[in-house]
Parts: structure tokens; C-alpha cells; sequence
């Protein structure tokens, strides 16, 4: 189970991959107006995506939720990477996103992420999105929308909402439906594991008892009608 596919060695980028193209990302800071979400690296993003989707698989065998995430800086070189972690490290704040983020904020030596792109198989939630937005991420692409969840258009937009102190790109949708086919084919398998879990219980439970053991006489008469009988 190869979970460190991310992982070789620190800012790896694109031609470090063999399937990976080469093409840099060139971003100018999220607060430039002249900032496309789209800026020239659709392709390389896409790639990313892809290589994401594939871990998001591979961690959804362990039970979690089959999210994964990568932080690419200006150059395309990827700082941080994370997936789902929640049950297996027992942690309520293991996303993806969180793990991606402060892995990339440590490698950076710096909080502030305004110069690097999030790169995430499903749409942030509130606290993934939060943190982005703290953590002045420069733009944000992902796959899946969320419509009951999702924080970034989805359900909700907090990097459009006033109280928002930081504007961020955002480009939703990148390889969107072999992102909510996993999820969706994830999630019908958890729930018929769940089902014929509840029947197993269930069955046990009417498991019917077993015959108790006949009485022992009390006494000798007793005793005796038994034997006549």
C-alpha cells in the first residue's frame, strides 16, 4: 500500500514524477487582480488531481473517508501533502487540508501560504476551509463538490463572505466525476458493510436460548412419580 507517494523528498515538483508533467504553476499571490484560477497549469493540476485520487483510493481501504491533498508553492513543487486521518490517529482536526497545510507551513518556515495552491479531491469543509483562509492560502482547487458540507460554494462560501479578511482563488470541479464517483462508490460500500454488520447483530440477538436443565427433585417421592412416570 504505497501511501507515500508525495512524499520522495521535499518540494518535489512535477518532473520529479514520471507521470507528471513539467509545467510550472507561475503564481503572482492571490491578491493580484490579474490572478486566473486557471492560469496556464490546468494540465499540471490535473495530473496532481489524478495522483491525489489514486492515494484518496488507496486510503479509503483503511476505512477513512477517501480524501487526499497536496500544497503545491509558485513554483508547482509540492511543500505539504495529507489525507484522511481522523480515525486512525484518533485526531478530530486529521482532513486532509490540515495535515497538507501545517506540513507545508513547517517545510516553509512560514504560516502564510499566500503564494501556494491547495490542491483537494473533495471540496473543504468549514474548518479546512477556515484554516485556508487563515493561513492565506493564494488559491484553492478542488474535485468533488460538497453540496451538505462544502464551505466554498458548495454549501457555503466563507472566501466570499464579508467577514473574510483574506480573498483566495478558487476553482472547483477539477476532475469532478472521478472524484464523486469514489466517494459515492465509498460510501455505498460503507453503508452495506454497515447493513449486513446490523443484521449479524441482529441475528445473534434472536438467537433463541438454550433449554435449561431439568429441575432436580426435591424429594424422594418425587423422585419416584418421575421413574413411574
Amino acid at each position: 500500500m504505497q501511501l507515500l507517494i508525495l512524499t520522495c523528498r521535499p518540494h518535489a515538483t512535477a518532473d520529479n514524477h514520471q507521470e507528471l508533467a513539467t509545467t510550472r504553476i507561475g503564481m503572482t499571490g492571490a491578491d493580484d487582480p490579474g490572478l486566473d484560477a486557471h492560469q496556464g497549469d490546468e494540465g499540471q493540476l490535473r495530473l496532481w488531481m489524478q495522483r491525489l485520487l489514486r492515494l484518496a483510493e488507496q486510503v479509503g481501504e483503511t476505512g477513512e473517508i477517501p480524501v487526499a491533498a497536496v500544497v503545491l508553492d509558485e513554483r508547482g513543487r509540492c511543500v505539504g501533502w495529507g489525507s484522511n486521518r481522523r480515525h486512525r490517529h484518533k485526531d478530530p482536526l486529521g482532513h486532509a487540508e490540515m495535515t497538507a497545510m501545517a506540513q507545508a507551513a513547517r517545510l516553509l518556515g512560514d504560516w502564510r501560504l499566500n503564494r501556494c495552491t491547495l490542491v483537494v479531491t473533495l471540496e473543504p469543509c468549514g474548518m479546512c476551509a477556515g484554516a485556508a483562509i487563515q493561513g492565506r492560502v493564494g488559491r484553492v482547487v478542488y474535485a468533488a463538490v460538497d453540496p451538505k458540507r462544502g464551505a466554498l460554494g458548495g454549501c457555503l462560501d466563507l472566501a466570499g463572505h464579508p467577514s473574510a479578511h483574506h480573498r483566495m482563488q478558487v476553482w472547483g470541479g477539477l476532475e469532478r466525476e472521478a472524484a464523486s464517483a469514489l466517494l459515492e462508490h465509498w460510501f455505498k460500500r460503507q453503508r452495506l458493510e454497515g447493513v449486513g454488520r446490523r443484521e449479524r447483530r441482529k441475528g445473534e440477538q434472536l438467537r433463541p436460548l438454550p433449554e435449561p436443565p431439568p429441575e432436580a427433585p426435591r424429594d424422594g417421592k418425587q423422585a419416584i412419580r418421575s421413574r413411574t412416570d
